[in-house]
């Protein structure tokens, strides 16, 4: 059987805010059924990176993660602003939160986060022979650690179950096939 698109039939937002909306969708399903009440998480897009330095270290950043209640290793990233194109998007993220600046900046994976209940993407990238060119640059409520692995550091960590953040350790998968390790 061919899989068909649900039909909007009407939107109602529930909340509307800077970093999470919420609305609540009609919608017509091929074979006539009427489903009233399907959630919706409305996100901004992000981009992530597998980010390697002159040196071939990959960058992670330790922070805090209040959801889950956890100091998560993580790949340095953030969310797109605005109009900003993804590939701007991930090298100013990267300036900010860890100094860098690098040579070569190519989109590996287009990733829904969770597309049964959010509508964002996130980009990631592979970025090359990065070298540290600035201080950190961080966001009012944004503390994090800069850290500094070898390849086969970071796939031990992911053998070892220690990157917690879901998005990241499929971030990981693709930058360590491309890289071909």
């Amino acid at each position: 059987m061919e899989i068909l698109k649900w039909k909007k039939l009407s939107s109602t937002y529930l909340v509307k805010e800077r970093w999470a909306t919420l609305r609540v969708d009609t919608c017509e399903l091929q074979n006539g059924s009427i489903k009233d009440d399907y959630y919706v998480l409305e996100y901004p897009n992000w981009v992530n990176a597998i980010a390697l330095t002159a040196e071939n270290k990959m960058i992670l950043v330790r922070q805090y993660r209040h959801a889950a209640d956890i100091v998560s290793l993580e790949i340095p990233g953030g969310v797109i602003d605005g109009n900003e194109l993804p590939e701007d998007a991930i090298k100013r993220e990267l300036l900010e939160e860890t100094g860098y600046s690098f040579k070569s900046a190519e989109l590996i994976a287009t990733l829904y986060p969770n597309p049964a209940t959010a509508n964002n993407v996130t980009y990631t990238y592979l970025l090359k022979e990065g070298t540290k060119t600035h201080e950190q640059h961080l966001d009012e409520h944004e503390i994090l650690n800069v850290e500094e692995y070898t390849i086969a550091e970071v796939k031990q960590l992911l053998a070892d179950n220690k990157i917690d953040q879901a998005l990241h350790c499929a971030a990981l998968f693709y930058g360590l096939m491309k890289l071909g390790v």
